[in-house]
């Protein structure tokens, strides 16, 4: 019971918080499914990849059980598991987070030289850094360093240190690489050399274009294969020929679409196809 009073109210202010969390046993993994959902014969919960109908009560399915529902989550039916729990989970994002989770000092080492600071909570062996914003989660991205956000679960270990900034290109970047090495992102549309600024329009409008498309993808809640493309069409229509797109702008389109459940064929695919309706 003490576990309970101590890991339960810090559950509550979290979900009051917007973030969804969830109970993590012995060995700081979820709880495993109920014989109802075991081998997610149930379908899965209705927020996971291909997920079926699913409505168990419990704290089934791992990072697809956080709730940010203080009913849910005072429940009877995840009483038990409180009382088993060893620490807190929650689903970063869920929360409109991602945590890059660094395993040792060397991890650490080389984050300090390559990522922008951020809030910083300590762990066993290392710190988590969580950003603002959400992404494909990968793990083993780099010896040490993982990318836990959607699809994933993280341990809460505290409020941490730190303002927190937004999330960089150069977490999205890495993602992208992690999950197609022999497809990596596409070159910016190949074209004459030019000097000065976009002829047509100003930085200003391509980050703000770019910026949009993320969200249209982000916010898609059906037919996702025709969002991206028609996404990519738009982008591409606006900025395919005046050289103004980059590799990084690319990253940033790709890594939404994976965030969704996109493969990287589909965007490698969904991109050249838009290309080629464009006659690029």
């Amino acid at each position: 019971m003490t576990i309970t009073r101590d890991l339960l109210p810090t559950a509550l202010d979290l979900a009051a918080a917007g973030v969804p969390v969830l109970p993590l046993r012995k060995g700081k993994v979820p709880f495993g499914n109920c014989r109802a959902c075991a081998k997610n014969v149930c379908g899965g919960r209705p927020n996971m990849k291909n997920a079926g109908p699913c409505q168990c009560p419990a704290p089934c399915h791992a990072w697809a059980a956080a709730t940010t529902d203080p009913q849910v989550i005072t429940s009877p039916t995840w009483a038990p598991a409180w009382r088993e729990a060893v620490c807190n989970g929650y689903h970063p994002g869920g929360a409109g987070l991602t945590v890059v989770d660094l395993d040792n000092a060397a991890a650490i080492a080389w984050a300090r030289e390559t990522l922008p600071a951020t809030r910083t909570v300590a762990t066993t062996r290392g710190e988590h850094w969580i950003y603002r914003g959400a992404m494909a989660s990968r793990n083993a991205i780099r010896p040490g360093v993982d990318i836990k956000s959607s699809m994933a679960y993280a341990r809460y270990l505290g409020p941490g240190t730190g303002h927190m900034a937004d999330l960089p290109d150069a977490v999205r970047a890495l993602a992208v690489k992690a999950l197609s090495p022999a497809r990596p992102a596409p070159h910016a549309v190949p074209l004459p050399a030019r000097s000065g600024e976009c002829p047509h329009r100003t930085p200003a409008f391509l980050e703000r274009g770019i910026a949009m498309a993320v969200e249209r993808i982000t916010e898609a809640r059906s037919a996702v294969h025709a969002t991206v493309y028609r996404t990519f069409l738009a982008v591409l229509s606006t900025h395919g020929r005046c050289g103004c797109l980059t590799d990084m702008h690319v990253t940033r389109l790709f890594a939404a679409a994976q965030t969704k459940g996109e493969s990287p064929r589909h965007c490698t695919d969904a991109w050249t196809n838009a290309r080629t309706t464009l006659g690029l």
